[in-house]
């Protein structure tokens, strides 16, 4: 377990920087935007790039390209392996993918207002806000195929149990993203004109793909690879590697496709939704992507390797220890961003432009959103058992049967409920895509439930259910000063973080949820690495 715990605290570490930023830059953007028309357009601008990256580029793409590259690069030179055979796969790979994302980009470009339309075509009641729209995304889109270039050289970094570049390069996404708006509101002055600040920030996208893409040139170039740009040549590994990205593309990306059906219902509903919706499910990306996410790309090489090697028994202690960790970081998360949702976004939102009943309506779908939040990081957690058999086709089908469930529960959810019905069905597809992959992974045999990992996730509901109880007699105590100065706002949510967190894993210790294995390597490393540090 000590390989995956190094990996994933290097991932989760470094996400949980971007994560930070990212927050700051959310709240910028609240402040100086909030929840109007250039807000709204800005909004879908960067949700297409944004989900078809995690789509295509760090889904489809990645779980396909890793386990590949992975074999070849620890095959034996005998059977076709070893560094030239992955050298020269990276470079035919290199060589395709580039032509395609520039032809994708150059027709996704062309097409923009009939995408727009599809996903927005409520934003033509709005004077200038479909107009808006169009324009902001084709400076947005360009992300994507930098993103993609980024994702690529991130797998061949991953393969070779070099996670840290990869996870850092979202920080300089968002430093450059706090730039646009700080730029944007300068440039804007005293016109009042948002349009100037939603502008600045679109632009801004595309630069720091290009940072992005920058520093993991740098990074693979240190890291002593070289990639070489070829003739595009179709041979039998890239045909193969295609033909797994087709289905990987559904069966990976179940959250980012529900991103699309979500924008649909949201730009339907009235103006602000989308923000609303996007800067929740901020909140909601949070610890997803400081565990999920983390616990997905570091198992799945490993995943590879034990499975390439015939060791099933250790891919099922792989997934279990990745399993017992999502769930333990996972269910207090989800329930402390329930119970304190009103919390966390007035003290991180409201003001400026962003009003209490922006907020509140924000809270909500926070609560509605993070139901669903454990089955968002377990999926991550399963799918690697499918992708690192190379198994593409089941994901696919479990992820259509969630869509499609997705797509009905809104059709009668949203009229009724609106944007809070719809954040619900989000969570409610997600664990229903989670029941349906764990359901036949455990019957091909190849994970399932121990009685011991059962245990320990049953006390691990204790400790939230008391951690749950003292947040919720804590929350009306502490409501003066969630909105009131920095100091106040800052105290007040660390001290419902602190005394949280503290019950959770007392009560978690107290009751066996916490592997004493675990917490005794994490002791060894902590005094391993303190005589070191000055």
């Amino acid at each position: 377990m000590s390989s995956l715990i190094k990996n994933v605290g290097t991932i989760g570490g470094l996400t949980m920087v971007s994560r930070i930023f990212g927050f700051a830059r959310d709240m910028l953007l609240a402040r100086v935007l909030g929840a109007g028309l250039a807000a709204d357009a800005f909004q879908l601008a960067f949700t297409l790039p944004n989900t078809f990256r995690r789509l295509f580029a760090e889904g489809a793409f990645s779980v396909a390209f890793v386990p590949m590259y992975s074999r070849a690069l620890h095959g034996a030179e005998s059977e076709g392996g070893g560094e030239a055979a992955a050298a020269k796969f990276a470079d035919d790979v290199l060589s395709v993918f580039l032509w395609v994302l520039l032809a994708f980009s150059a027709i996704m470009m062309i097409a923009m207002p009939g995408i727009v339309w599809l996903l927005a075509r409520d934003f033509q009641e709005v004077p200038g806000k479909f107009d808006l729209a169009v324009f902001l995304s084709r400076l947005t889109f360009p992300y994507l195929g930098l993103i993609s270039l980024v994702a690529m050289l991130s797998g061949l970094l991953n393969a070779r149990s070099r996670f840290a570049p990869g996870a850092f390069a979202p920080v300089l996404l968002n430093i450059v993203l706090i730039g646009g708006i700080t730029t944007g509101w300068w440039l804007r002055g005293d016109s009042h004109d948002d349009r100037i600040v939603a502008t600045a920030l679109a632009v801004s996208v595309s630069l720091a793909g290009v940072a992005q893409l920058a520093y993991l040139i740098w990074s693979v170039r240190r890291a002593g690879l070289r990639l070489h740009w070829r003739l595009p040549k179709f041979t039998p590994e890239v045909k193969r590697l295609g033909m797994l990205i087709l289905p990987a593309t559904f069966g990976a990306g179940i959250y980012q496709i529900s991103q699309f059906v979500d924008t649909f219902f949201a730009t339907s509903l009235p103006q602000g939704s989308l923000t609303l919706l996007k800067l929740a499910d901020r909140l909601n990306q949070m610890p997803l992507g400081i565990v999920g996410i983390a616990l997905g790309t570091a198992i799945l090489p490993m995943l590879s390797r034990h499975i390439h090697s015939g060791d099933a028994q250790e891919a099922q202690r792989l997934q279990g220890n990745a399993f017992e960790i999502a769930t333990l970081l996972t269910l207090p998360a989800a329930a402390a961003l329930a119970i304190c949702a009103p919390a966390f976004v007035t003290a991180f939102f409201v003001g400026g432009r962003f009003t209490d009943a922006d907020g509140a309506i924000m809270a909500q779908i926070v609560a509605a959103l993070v139901a669903g939040l454990p089955a968002y990081v377990i999926v991550k957690i399963l799918n690697p058992g499918f992708f690192a058999r190379e198994d593409m086709r089941t994901p696919v089908w479990t992820a259509l049967a969630a869509l499609i469930v997705n797509i009905a529960i809104n059709l009668y959810v949203v009229e009724r409920y609106g944007i809070v019905g719809l954040a619900g069905a989000t969570a409610a597809s997600a664990s229903l895509n989670c029941i349906l992959l764990y359901t036949v992974l455990h019957r091909r045999g190849w994970f399932h439930f121990t009685a011991k990992l059962a245990g320990r996730i049953a006390r691990q509901l204790i400790a939230a259910a008391a951690m749950s109880a003292l947040l919720w007699w804590m929350m009306p105590m502490m409501a003066p000063y969630y909105g009131g100065g920095v100091f106040e706002r800052i105290w007040s949510l660390a001290a419902l973080c602190a005394a949280g967190g503290a019950v959770f894993f007392v009560v978690a210790f107290l009751v066996g949820a916490l592997d004493k294995d675990l917490v005794a390597m994490l002791t060894r490393r902590r005094a391993k690495a303190a005589p070191t540090q000055e």
